[in-house]
């Protein structure tokens, strides 16, 4: 007789009630192996996505104005927030849109920009090999825990930036086209400290078609986080 199959591992925990939620990956857990191993990508998004959702919640919790907020306009003011809320809502709110950009934008298979992004790649950051070493050295540099960014302007510029720990552009009322997570959590079971190898493999995964979408998206003034 065969043996039952163990249970399959189930690492998501319940966000707490509110206006945010999580969201589902667009591909399996093993999409990205070119670049992230299947574990971590399930316990990247189940455990630590899925409590940042829930400390932004319950940092929500009682506050019905900043409730009704989306999520980049909470985090483009927020000022308007309590004091006491603004480090919770700072870390969770940030962590979230950073990793909602994140998941959409990987699944991919290579590929390479196209159309008016490429001319963009080409126009302000100097063609797609300078841009992909110029990003992945930026991306070798955050200090700590942190993200490299390509920020969009609605006349379509672009720009090579970083953030420390959970933060985004958004807080600085700019919008996001694409961006890695350089955490460790992010590439630590397979590459240990190695973060230039994660990096360099992390542009096997991108869904170009999905980033050239965001940069009309900006171009229109419809992209949100």
């Amino acid at each position: 007789m065969l043996a039952a199959a163990a249970p399959r591992r189930v690492w998501a925990q319940p966000a707490a009630s509110g206006p945010h939620s999580l969201p589902a990956l667009p591909y399996g857990f093993n999409a990205n192996e070119a670049a992230i191993d299947a574990m971590t990508m399930e316990l990247h998004h189940g455990r630590h996505h899925a409590a940042q959702v829930a400390g932004l919640n319950a940092a929500l919790n009682g506050q019905a104005a900043l409730s009704a907020l989306p999520l980049d306009e909470l985090l483009m003011d927020l000022g308007r927030a309590p004091e006491a809320l603004r480090t919770a809502l700072r870390n969770n709110g940030g962590g979230h849109a950073n990793h909602s950009m994140f998941w959409a934008i990987m699944g991919g298979q290579d590929g390479a920009p196209s159309g008016e992004l490429a001319e963009a790649i080409t126009r302000d950051l100097g063609g797609a090999e300078k841009f992909r070493a110029d990003f992945n050295a930026a991306g070798a540099r955050v200090f700590g825990s942190g993200w490299v960014f390509v920020t969009v302007t609605p006349a379509g510029q672009l720009a090579i930036t970083t953030r420390p720990n959970q933060d985004t552009p958004l807080m600085e009322g700019m919008r996001v086209l694409m961006g890695n997570d350089v955490w460790e959590h992010a590439y630590y079971l397979r590459y240990q400290n190695r973060r230039a190898d994660y990096l360099n493999s992390w542009w096997n995964v991108l869904n170009w078609p999905a980033i050239n979408a965001r940069y009309a998206a900006a171009r229109a003034g419809t992209l949100r986080v």
